[in-house]
C-alpha cells in the first residue's frame, strides 16, 4: 500500500470534459484511519470539499463545490492511487455528477513543496 495522503497537495493534470477543476485548482488532502477528506479551490472553484474512505490504494468519496458563477454541484468519485516514476503520487479518478448530468475521468498529481 502506498503512503498516507495526509498533508499532501494535489493538482489536476488538466480539465476534463464536463468537469470544473483544472490545473489552477489545488487539493489539500487529509487522511486518518481509512478516512480521507480534502478542501480545494482555484480556477473556477471558489470552495470545494470532499469526504470519503480509503481501502488499500482505492479512494471512494463524494464532493461538493461552489463555482465562480455561484452554482453549487455535487458528485461521486472512485480514485486509484499510484506512484509516478519521479516518486510523486497520482490519483486516477472516475467521477460522475449527482446534481447534474455528466461524468468523466481525470487525474490529479502530488505537488511538491518548493525546494529551499
Amino acid at each position: 500500500m502506498l503512503p498516507s495522503l495526509d498533508g499532501l497537495v494535489f493538482s489536476p493534470t488538466g480539465r476534463a470534459e464536463h468537469g470544473e477543476v483544472d490545473a489552477a485548482t489545488s487539493f489539500a488532502y487529509r487522511e486518518q484511519d481509512g478516512r480521507v477528506w480534502a478542501s480545494y479551490q482555484g480556477g473556477d472553484i471558489v470552495h470545494g470539499h470532499l469526504v470519503g474512505t480509503r481501502a488499500g490504494d482505492t479512494l471512494e468519496f463524494r464532493y461538493v463545490q461552489l463555482n465562480r458563477a455561484g452554482e453549487t454541484s455535487s458528485g461521486h468519485c472512485v480514485s486509484t492511487l499510484s506512484r509516478l516514476t519521479d516518486g510523486r503520487l497520482r490519483l486516477d479518478e472516475s467521477w460522475r455528477w449527482e446534481s447534474r448530468p455528466g461524468a468523466g475521468t481525470s487525474a490529479v498529481e502530488e505537488v511538491l513543496p518548493p525546494v529551499g
